[in-house]
C-alpha cells in the first residue's frame, strides 16, 4: 500500500497558491502600518494614513485591531501612536534566538560578577542605540536598561563605541538627522567635540558615558564586531558614579574591551586591536 504523499509543514494541505491571492490583505495593510511607525517616535492618524496610502477610517480600524493586542499604544495628550509592548514581546523572540544574545549572555554575567555592576548589550536601529539585554547588579541602587529602552547615541557609551567605528560619513549624517540633545551640562552637543571624543574613543578601544545621559550614572563601553569587522553592538558596564569613580574607568573600559572581545571571537568575528 502506497502511503499518502507527506506535506510541507507549516501551510494548509493542498495549498500550492503562491500567487498575491494568498495574502490577507487587511493583515498586510496592519503590517505596513507597523512599518510606518517604526519609522518615527509617534505618528499622528492623519500622518499614518497618508504614508501608507489608506483612509483614515481603515487605518484607524486596523489600529484599534492592534491596539487591543498591545502591539500599538495611543497616548492621549499627543494624539500619536506607537509601537507597543505586545510588538517588543514578538520581537524579544526574534532576538532570543539571535547569536549574539545567546553569546553574550554568559559574558555578560562573568562581567557583571567581576565588576559588581550592572553589564548592558545594545545595538544600533534607526540611528538610536537600542539595548536588547541586561544582567543586573544586586546593588541596591544601580543603573536599569530594560531591554527595548532606546537611548541617543551620542549620549550613550554603547552609542559613543558605535559611531568610533562607524565611518564618518555615517556619523555625521546621524548628528543631521538627530542632532545633539542636551541631556546634562556633561553632554557632548558640539559636533567637533564629539569627533574629537570618538577619535579618541577609536585609539582607545572603549567609550565612557560620563554623566552625559543621566546625572551621577557612570557607563564604561566596548564594541563587538562581526565576520566583516563591522560594529554590530557594543557591551557596557554602567553604575552610580560613586562606585565607578572617574580614575577607575580606564581600568574598567581595558576589562570591557577584553570581554567585548571574547562575545567578537565566538561570533567569529574580527577582533579589531586599537591603534
Amino acid at each position: 500500500m502506497q502511503s499518502p504523499a507527506k506535506r510541507s509543514r507549516g501551510r494548509p494541505k493542498s495549498f500550492n497558491d503562491q500567487t498575491d491571492n494568498s495574502i490577507v490583505r487587511s493583515l498586510d495593510r496592519g503590517m505596513l502600518i507597523l512599518g510606518v511607525l517604526a519609522e518615527g517616535d509617534g505618528v499622528s492618524l492623519s500622518e499614518l494614513s497618508e504614508r501608507s496610502d489608506q483612509s483614515s477610517a481603515t487605518t484607524y480600524r486596523a489600529l484599534i485591531t492592534l491596539q487591543s493586542r498591545e502591539i500599538v499604544e495611543f497616548e492621549e495628550h499627543t494624539q500619536l501612536w506607537y509601537i507597543g509592548a505586545g510588538a517588543f514581546r514578538i520581537g524579544s523572540v526574534f532576538l532570543n534566538r539571535t547569536n549574539i544574545l545567546q553569546r553574550s549572555r554568559p559574558v555578560m554575567q562573568k562581567l557583571m560578577r567581576l565588576i559588581g555592576e550592572t553589564a548592558n548589550l545594545g545595538i544600533e536601529r534607526d540611528d538610536w542605540v537600542l539595548f536588547v539585554s541586561q544582567v543586573e547588579s544586586s546593588q541596591t541602587i544601580r543603573a536599569f536598561f530594560p531591554p527595548g529602552t532606546r537611548n541617543p547615541m551620542h549620549a550613550s557609551g554603547i552609542g559613543k563605541t558605535l559611531l568610533a567605528n562607524f565611518p564618518k560619513e555615517r556619523v555625521q549624517k546621524i548628528i543631521t538627522e538627530q542632532g545633539l540633545e542636551r541631556f546634562t551640562d556633561s553632554t557632548i552637543t558640539d559636533p567637533d567635540h564629539l569627533f574629537k571624543e570618538l577619535e579618541a574613543i577609536k585609539r582607545k578601544g572603549y567609550a565612557v558615558d560620563d554623566e552625559e545621559r543621566t546625572e551621577g550614572m557612570r557607563c564604561v563601553a566596548a564594541p563587538i564586531f562581526d565576520a566583516y569587522g563591522d560594529p554590530i553592538a557594543g557591551l557596557s558596564i554602567s553604575g552610580p558614579t560613586f562606585r565607578i569613580p572617574q580614575n577607575v574607568t580606564s581600568e574598567i573600559g581595558e576589562i570591557v574591551s577584553d570581554f567585548a572581545r571574547e562575545v567578537t571571537r565566538q561570533l567569529g568575528g574580527q577582533v579589531l586591536v586599537s591603534e
